[in-house]
């Protein structure tokens, strides 16, 4: 969290108010479970040693002594009236989610949190987000489905085999790629003149 004041983050008080704060920079990754371990170990990866972490008093925290912690314990309350700032996060992450991809599978979350803390944190500053893209679209090679999801593709240098040729959908019907329209088929040829009518005199059509 920032101090609005200084753009600074809060002065490591225990138990400080924190109301005049916003939020700040976020990191977000799946874990295996809430156990101490795999929380204890998300946090070292991704929080400055002596900062103060104000949670929600779990008991997986108390552990990770190098840190200071504020715990505010939720109880009977609403959470985002006691830890707002996390809170309305995670409601424009649901929102962004819903909105933009119409849910998230299980297999790509990884993926799909590290796009939203991408477009979180430069939320205040879109030239960045535009430069940052270019830089990794510049440096980078496209990344595949089978990159995303860390494993080999399965047809990769193996020639695909068709039993029958595909079929394409015409103006006449159903044909094999590759093959010759139709007779008659032929769009492309210049259309033939129309010849006025004669209505000179009554019951003549020309």
């Amino acid at each position: 969290m920032i101090d609005r004041d200084t753009n600074q983050p809060k002065p490591r008080r225990k138990h400080a108010k924190y109301l005049d704060t916003r939020s700040g920079r976020i990191r977000l990754a799946m874990i295996a479970d809430n156990s101490a371990a795999s929380i204890e170990a998300f946090v070292r990866a991704n929080v400055k040693r002596g900062a103060t972490l104000l949670t929600d008093g779990h008991a997986s925290y108390p552990g990770l002594v190098d840190y200071r912690h504020d715990p505010r314990i939720v109880g009977k309350r609403a959470g985002h009236v006691v830890l707002p700032w996390i809170h309305r996060a995670f409601s424009l992450m649901k929102r962004w989610g819903l909105g933009t991809y119409h849910g998230l599978r299980r297999t790509h979350v990884d993926t799909y949190l590290n796009e939203f803390v991408f477009r979180y944190n430069r939320r205040f500053h879109r030239h960045v987000s535009f430069e940052a893209l270019l830089g990794l679209a510049a440096h980078r090679a496209p990344a595949s489905y089978w990159d995303i999801v860390k494993r080999d593709n399965p047809r990769k240098g193996v020639q695909t085999i068709r039993r029958t040729p595909r079929r394409r959908k015409t103006a006449t019907g159903m044909r094999p790629d590759g093959a010759p329209p139709a007779l008659g088929a032929d769009h492309n040829q210049p259309i033939k003149p129309v010849h006025p009518l004669h209505i000179e005199e009554p019951g003549t059509t020309g």
